[in-house]
């Protein structure tokens, strides 16, 4: 018979969740959308498993990046 080694614990050398992506600081605003801006943003997010709300927010900072 074979003999099983013992398992070998490797320390945790991955940083915590919060120290991969920095928090920003988040305002909630109201914004009027027309219906098929919205539509095009939901079902997007349907197709990627995103949330349309962050799909919306992220292009928008991408156009303060350019255009900034």
């Amino acid at each position: 018979m074979k003999r099983k080694e013992k398992p070998v614990t490797i320390a945790d050398f991955l940083p915590a969740p919060e120290e991969l992506i920095p928090i920003e600081e988040m305002i909630k605003i109201t914004i009027a959308l027309d219906s098929d801006t919205l539509t095009f943003f939901k079902e997007y997010a349907d197709k990627s498993g995103l949330k349309y709300q962050r799909i919306i927010r992220e292009v928008l900072k991408g156009y303060t990046r350019k255009y900034g």
